[in-house]
C-alpha cells in the first residue's frame, strides 16, 4: 500500500481528517511531525489544513521554516508529489514551491461554507480521476484565502496551465471577482488553486478531506485524494530510490 505522509504542525487542525480521507482513497496514511527531517519514506505528502504555528505573523510564513519543510521542498526538487490544502496552501506559497500569494479575505471575515469547485485540468496528478468535469462541492475555512499574483504572473499561469481549480457557479460557469457569492474570498481571476511549474507541487484552499464521504454531505473531493494516490503509487514503482529521499 503506497505511503502518503501529512505534515502536522502546531496548529494543524485537519491532519486526521486528511489522514482519514487519504485512507478512504486507499492510501498508508501516516503523520509527519513538523521537527522530523525526513519524510519516512512516503511516495508523497500533503500539508493539511489549520493554523500553523498558530498563523502568528502571516499564515504560513513561521512553518515554512520548519525542519520537515527543507525535507518537503527537496523532495519536491526530485520530482515528488506535494498537495497543500488550505493553510497547506499557505505555507506552499510563502515557501515559494507554489506561485502566488494568499490574502485576507476580501471582506477581511473569516469563511466557512461549502463552495463549488471547477478543475482547469484533469491530466494532473492531483485531477486524474476528477472525471466529467461537473462542479465540485466542498467547503472552505480560511480568513487568508484571496489568491493574489500580478497580472504578469497570472497571464503566465494562465498560458502554461497552471491554472488547476476556479471557483465557479452551480452551473459551472466561472465566478467573478467583486459582489459575487461563488468566488467568497475574491481571488483574482477566480483561482482556487494552482500548480508548479513542473506540475508536481499542487495547492488548493477548498478542503477535499472534508468532502471526502457522503456521512459527510459530499465525497466530491474524493477523487483529488484518490488521484493523489494513484498518481503516487505510479512513481513509486518507476522511481523507488527517490520515495521519502532526504
Amino acid at each position: 500500500m503506497t505511503r502518503i505522509g501529512v505534515v502536522v504542525f502546531p496548529g494543524s487542525n485537519c491532519d486526521r481528517d486528511t489522514l482519514r480521507g487519504l485512507e478512504l482513497a486507499g492510501a498508508e496514511a501516516v503523520p509527519l511531525w513538523h521537527e522530523q527531517g525526513d519524510l519516512d519514506g512516503c511516495a508523497a505528502v500533503v500539508l493539511p489544513g489549520g493554523f500553523a504555528y498558530g498563523d502568528y505573523l502571516r499564515a504560513g510564513v513561521i512553518a515554512r521554516f520548519s525542519p520537515v519543510m527543507r525535507a518537503v521542498a527537496a523532495f519536491a526538487g526530485d520530482g515528488g508529489l506535494v498537495l497543500g490544502i488550505c493553510n497547506g496552501f499557505q505555507v506552499l506559497a510563502e515557501a515559494g514551491l507554489v506561485p502566488g500569494a494568499l490574502l485576507r479575505n476580501r471582506g477581511l471575515r473569516f469563511l466557512g461554507r461549502d463552495v463549488r469547485l471547477g478543475a482547469e485540468r484533469l491530466d494532473t496528478p492531483f485531477t486524474s480521476l476528477v472525471g466529467d468535469g461537473r462542479p465540485l462541492r466542498m467547503p472552505i475555512a480560511h480568513g487568508e484565502g484571496c489568491y493574489f499574483a500580478d497580472d504578469a504572473t497570472l497571464d503566465e499561469l494562465e498560458r502554461d496551465g497552471q491554472v488547476l481549480f476556479r471557483y465557479v457557479r452551480e452551473d459551472g460557469t466561472r465566478a467573478g471577482v467583486d459582489q459575487d457569492a461563488a468566488n467568497p474570498n475574491g481571488s483574482l481571476r477566480a483561482i482556487a488553486g494552482v500548480l508548479n511549474a513542473r506540475g508536481n507541487v499542487a495547492g488548493l484552499m477548498p478542503h477535499p478531506e472534508r468532502a471526502s464521504d457522503r456521512l459527510l454531505g459530499s465525497d466530491d473531493g474524493l477523487p483529488i485524494l484518490r488521484s493523489l494516490v494513484e498518481a503516487a503509487a505510479r512513481s513509486e514503482r518507476a522511481t523507488p530510490a527517490l520515495v521519502g529521499a532526504r
